[in-house]
């Protein structure tokens, strides 16, 4: 099952050097509360660009508990057994939340997505307002839509710890 692991720079730093990350870990993909959020859907490839995009959202909410990462959001899309995810049933979780049991190993991992330099003001403000956005503020809401307007770059695996050398 294809899985989107929301990130941050020094999560992906640590990956690199373990080779693993190891489950439990919350991740997002097209779960029954997804495809229900989403019913007027064209199809998968939707669901799974909104999976991506929520996890973009929860790595905003890991930078604020990181501050040595760099103010880029990062997801890794990754392949993880079926058997082991397990959708997140709290009317509080995004939907596509779910946690998956098991160990995402770099080989799983099909590519990284990571901000540009363009877009590290607009995640920094995002990052120190992303929680009063989750509580329903509009004005923080507004900062978090500046930084989700930003599309992530797109890295093969081979090309993740180049992609750290230059941040």
């Amino acid at each position: 099952m294809r899985v989107y692991l929301p990130a941050t720079t020094t999560v992906l730093q640590r990956l690199l050097d373990q080779g693993r990350l190891e489950g439990p870990l919350t991740v997002f993909t097209v779960t029954p509360q997804l495809r229900s959020f989403y019913e007027l859907s064209d199809g998968d490839e939707e669901l799974e660009y909104a999976a991506l995009i929520a996890a973009a959202r929860a790595s905003l909410r890991l930078m604020d508990v990181d501050p040595t990462a760099a103010r880029r959001r990062v997801v890794l899309a990754a392949d993880v057994p079926d058997a082991s995810v397990t959708p997140i049933q709290d009317d509080a979780a995004d939907a596509g939340a779910a946690r998956t049991t098991a160990d995402v190993a770099l080989a799983d991992v099909a590519s990284a997505h990571i901000d540009v330099a363009e877009a590290e003001d607009d995640v920094r403000a995002a990052v120190n307002v992303v929680l009063e956005a989750d509580l329903g503020s509009e004005d923080a809401q507004f900062v978090v839509d500046q930084a989700e307007g930003h599309e992530l770059a797109w890295y093969a695996t081979q090309e993740i710890g180049p992609a750290l050398e230059l941040l």
